[in-house]
């Protein structure tokens, strides 16, 4: 028989989940939610686990300052959003992959704080503009925090310790595709919140992909992204030894907060400027009601029934067919043929 004890830091009650599903509830708006991802590239992820503090700090606000710089561009919303950001540490196969998911509110407070501008059905940020900026401001300051002395190097790294090691290490990294992508838009607030809740506490597999502990080790389920269709759903079987070293990849430095808000949502004046929203929103509807819901304003504001799952615009149905009857030939008589 063997017995595993979890770190304190990846293990949770279900009333601490409970209150803080509640406390993410009243902080929802009657508003569209979008998903982003952003990814660090394996060769950072490398480092990452001997600098996890450091690293994953930079990811949380990297991601978070790229948000609000695209969205403050005129040229893009010209406005001020708000966002909760979720770090995860791993891939299907519990090896080391750091990313955040970006939950955010498919709307914007103007600048001056005197309305509310809904985004366009089904988009809300180009990807590519994000994963650009993202890509610089990450690099920049990572190169910042070796010069500082914040990162440290072992084994096969052991030689970025130095300055001019680094930025040959780095240089590279300049010119790959960094990942940062949209997922499809969440169905409404309550999505939302039961993601929020299945995942603020998550650890790094769930009990229900294990399928078995003997003496060839752990087997467990797994998804194979690059695979295409039923094949990706695969099985797995790792040496006891190992999968307790996956498993402890992800422990986070202690006292390390793997949930986030920024902008609109961030804890210092979320209160106010929730209120703000939400009066902005009720003026909204009012309009709507008074102009038989017939301005545009109030078009982008509805969300769409159903959204592209390839390129997430929203579907406009052009005819509903009924069902009937299938259509049956005559019996068949002998002699008729």
């Amino acid at each position: 028989m063997c017995c595993i004890v979890l770190p304190a830091s990846m293990t949770k009650s279900l009333t601490t989940r409970a209150a803080t599903g509640t406390a993410r509830q009243a902080d929802l708006l009657p508003v569209d939610y979008y998903h982003l991802v952003f990814t660090l590239p394996a060769p950072i992820s490398a480092i990452a686990y001997t600098n996890k503090a450091v690293i994953y700090r930079l990811l949380f606000e990297i991601a978070a300052e790229t948000l609000n710089t695209i969205a403050a561009d005129p040229k893009h919303l010209g406005a001020r959003i708000g966002a909760t950001l979720v770090l995860h540490t791993w891939g299907s196969a519990l090896t080391h992959h750091p990313h955040v998911h970006g939950i955010i509110p498919g709307g914007r407070l103007s600048l001056d704080g005197e309305r509310w501008v809904a985004c366009k059905p089904g988009f809300f940020l180009s990807v590519r503009v994000l994963s650009r900026l993202f890509r610089r401001r990450f690099l920049e300051e990572l190169s910042n925090a070796q010069a500082a002395g914040q990162l440290h190097f072992f084994g096969e790294h052991a030689h970025l310790a130095d300055a001019s090691a680094f930025a040959d290490w780095l240089a590279p990294l300049k010119q790959c595709e960094w990942v940062v992508y949209a997922k499809r838009p969440f169905a409404g607030p309550s999505a939302v919140l039961a993601y929020l809740s299945r995942y603020t506490h998550r650890v790094a597999i769930a009990n229900s992909r294990l399928l078995a502990l003997n003496e060839r080790g752990v087997t467990f389920r797994w998804k194979d992204y690059r695979a295409q269709g039923n094949t990706r759903h695969k099985t797995m079987t790792l040496t006891t030894d190992e999968f307790i070293r996956r498993f402890l990849l992800h422990v986070l430095p202690s006292g390390f907060h793997r949930i986030r808000h920024y902008g609109l949502l961030a804890n210092g004046g979320r209160r106010e400027q929730l209120a703000q929203v939400r009066k902005l929103l009720q003026v909204m509807s009012a309009d709507r009601e008074l102009n038989g819901g017939d301005n545009d304003a109030a078009e982008q504001s509805v969300p769409p029934t159903f959204v592209c799952p390839d390129c997430c615009a929203a579907m406009i149905i052009v005819e509903i067919l009924a069902r009937k009857q299938p259509i049956r030939a005559p019996p068949w008589q002998r002699g008729t043929a």
